[in-house]
């Protein structure tokens, strides 16, 4: 026998000969894994972190939206126990006002002004003009496609919660009252300070807020005549607290 053997079970040579024995191919191995990305990347103290945060979001928005809800629904047992608690929860920041359909839309332009009295660096005080802040909102959002949720109804909802908690005597109804009062100082002077020149330069001591009222002109076609004349509701000086004299709500 020869040193070496020609397998027979190898491919036939074309004369018929046994052929010389294939290599056998490698054995296949599985793909790499792709690499993990997002959370499951972390270590796993970083995705218990992570896992615990998104717990404490769900938690938070599921208790905001469950409050708004009893805020909207009407009477019933939760509320009466817990009413309180629901009110200071909503109001003013997430104060709700839906309506589904506009039965009786507004017949009037209501725009909130502001003065102030402002102490300046020398140590006079300087009473400013009525700053038309309606206006400012209005010139922000005319032409503007994406206007933002605070220029169309910040001022415009703070106003009407103030008027909502006030008597006709302008002396605040309930401890909403003294909230919504407390809620509109706040948005007033933020802005003073933020665009009115003689604020910026002192110290504003009080400020005082009124509403102007004008009334919708009819169309050219109707018969009806109504008063241009605008209306003022004019509230008392409100003085500042110390924070809010120095600037603490910009």
């Amino acid at each position: 026998m020869d040193a070496y053997d020609e397998d027979s079970r190898g491919p036939q040579a074309p004369d018929g000969s046994a052929g010389t024995r294939l290599p056998e191919e490698p054995p296949e191995h599985d793909p790499p894994s792709p690499p993990r990305t997002g959370v499951a990347a972390l270590s796993p103290r970083y995705q218990v972190a992570a896992a615990l945060a998104l717990a404490v979001v769900a938690v938070a928005g599921c208790v905001h939206l469950l409050m708004v809800f009893l805020s909207l629904a009407p009477a019933n047992t939760v509320t009466k126990q817990h009413g309180h608690a629901v009110q200071d929860w909503v109001y003013p920041e997430f104060e709700q006002n839906w309506k589904l359909f506009a039965p009786n839309p507004l017949q009037q332009n209501i725009a909130v002004q502001v003065r102030a009295e402002v102490r300046m660096r020398d140590g006079g005080l300087r009473t400013t003009g009525w700053t038309d802040l309606s206006a400012q909102d209005g010139a922000a959002i005319d032409g503007n496609l994406v206007p933002s949720h605070t220029q169309q109804n910040e001022l415009r909802r703070a106003w009407d919660f103030l008027a909502a908690t006030h008597a006709a005597d302008n002396r605040p109804v309930g401890m909403r009252g003294s909230l919504s009062e407390q809620y509109l100082r706040r948005i007033v002077v933020m802005r003073l300070y933020r665009d009115d020149p003689t604020s910026r330069g002192g110290v504003i001591q009080r400020v005082q807020v009124r509403s102007s009222t004008t009334n919708v002109q009819p169309p050219s076609w109707s018969r009806e005549r109504i008063s241009a004349k605008p209306v003022y509701r004019v509230l008392p000086w409100w003085a500042l607290t110390s924070d809010e004299a120095a600037g603490g709500v910009r």
